[in-house]
């Protein structure tokens, strides 16, 4: 058995979860989402517990199986607390700046760099060099937050760049002093 697709998702109060055929709907405090179940794979809601279950151990069904069991788990998790990314902006002149729903970054290029969040997911600017991403949705959270990270990496020299908050930055030596002669 797959030791996380094992797992029960426990179903806290103030979570209402419907499962209609293969399609789950999880509405909690925080909003509503929705996913479509792969057809393989079964679920099962069992008093305050959600089981998920697989037809055999085929090796797609066994990789499924904890996939949707943490799809699951993270849709819960998003209608109850929610997630959350931070990002740090490292480098002289760096900064970020929030104008309306949008988030405009300052980073070394010629101009703004203007990003427009999707639907459920919003952005603060606590201060010019750091971001924060919240949202239910945690594929949406994480893809945005990469997409604002993309916009100028961290690089390897001076650490330079936008990064999550805690990553580490391996450095790397600058050019040897090369003697002419």
């Amino acid at each position: 058995m797959s030791r996380i697709g094992k797992m029960p998702v426990v179903i806290p109060s103030g979570v209402n979860i419907s499962l209609d055929g293969k399609h789950l709907k999880v509405e909690g405090p925080k909003g509503k989402l929705e996913r479509n179940i792969h057809p393989d794979i079964d679920v099962v809601i069992e008093g305050e517990q959600l089981l998920v279950t697989r037809p055999s151990d085929a090796k797609e069904h066994r990789a499924l199986h904890g996939l949707t069991r943490a799809l699951v788990n993270n849709m819960v998790v998003g209608v109850t607390t929610g997630f959350q990314k931070n990002l740090e902006l490292v480098g002289v002149g760096y900064r970020a700046a929030k104008q309306g729903r949008n988030l405009v970054l300052t980073v070394g290029y010629s101009h703004p760099v203007e990003m427009e969040p999707e639907e459920g997911v919003e952005v603060e600017v606590p201060s010019p060099n750091r971001i924060s991403v919240t949202g239910i949705d945690k594929e949406k959270v994480g893809a945005f937050a990469a997409n604002v990270r993309k916009v100028r990496p961290p690089e390897p020299y001076k650490g330079k760049g936008i990064k999550y908050e805690g990553e580490v930055i391996k450095r790397k030596a600058g050019k040897a002093g090369v003697k002419a002669g």
